[in-house]
């Protein structure tokens, strides 16, 4: 619990050191944070539990660096089930334009999975679909390179056995949107991806994360969030799927 409430402040810090102002638009530093749940106690316990954030800061006029970190935690019977952590990075240049260049970074742990560490940084561009105060949509293609430290080097597909290290070159389409719908009562967001590797056929992974809002406040929002992923390549004997259905709410600073 003690890891859970540390990881919870780190969440919560860049809301709290955020600037405030009438108009969003013009912040230097915006931040938002989403807890969303589940508890059984009884015959049964369980416990979910879900943090994500989102930190966009402008260093400099034309850059906006911005950051998805996202944490998860299982626990069935008092037995820990997953404990994973996931942290996108983003570098924009120009992000003013319809169409611009960014570089990126990914680390991600995964509990259940058996991944130590997994790391990725490579280059794309973005391109702006639909971009206004109430709608956004956007599409992204890069490639970067993925090193992968599993505990474990028996996997699902034999020809990966021996090897606890796994690396590739991938191809990445993202796909991002935000709505608010009925005079902005019902706030619809959408984050996915899909990762094929460039080298491997059969190594790919993709996951859909999708959320509605209901403002409570201005700072505040109930909020409903469906987690999918999916990875071809899994330690043996585990399934390939996961999927989590959490309730909640978002804290904003803006």
């Amino acid at each position: 619990m003690k890891k859970v409430l540390s990881y919870l402040f780190l969440f919560l810090y860049p809301i709290f050191v955020s600037g405030q102002g009438n108009d969003s638009d013009t912040l230097k530093l915006k931040a938002d944070l989403s807890l969303t749940g589940f508890w059984q106690a009884g015959n049964v316990e369980t416990v979910i539990f879900r943090a994500k954030s989102e930190v966009n800061y402008r260093p400099w006029k034309k850059w906006l660096y911005t950051t998805r970190n996202s944490y998860v935690y299982q626990e069935f019977g008092r037995v820990k089930a997953d404990e994973d952590i996931l942290s996108l990075n983003f570098l924009y240049f120009n992000p003013e334009k319809r169409i611009h260049p960014l570089v990126l970074g990914f680390v991600s742990t995964n509990f259940r999975r058996e991944i130590d560490l997994r790391y990725l940084f490579g280059a794309g561009a973005t391109v702006k679909v639909l971009n206004n105060k109430k709608n956004r949509l956007t599409f992204s293609i890069t490639s970067e390179y993925e090193k992968t430290d599993f505990r474990r080097a028996s996997f699902n597909r034999s020809e990966y056995n021996g090897n606890q290290i796994i690396d590739t070159f991938r191809g990445t389409i993202w796909v991002n949107g935000r709505y608010q719908l009925f005079e902005n009562k019902v706030i619809l967001s959408h984050e996915s991806y899909y990762q094929p590797s460039l080298e491997q056929a059969n190594n790919f992974r993709w996951q859909a994360d999708i959320g509605m809002e209901l403002p409570v406040w201005k700072f505040l929002n109930f909020k409903i969030n469906y987690l999918q992923t999916f990875e071809s390549i899994v330690i043996a004997n585990q399934k390939r799927e996961d999927q989590f259905l959490t309730f909640g709410f978002t804290l904003k600073s803006y």
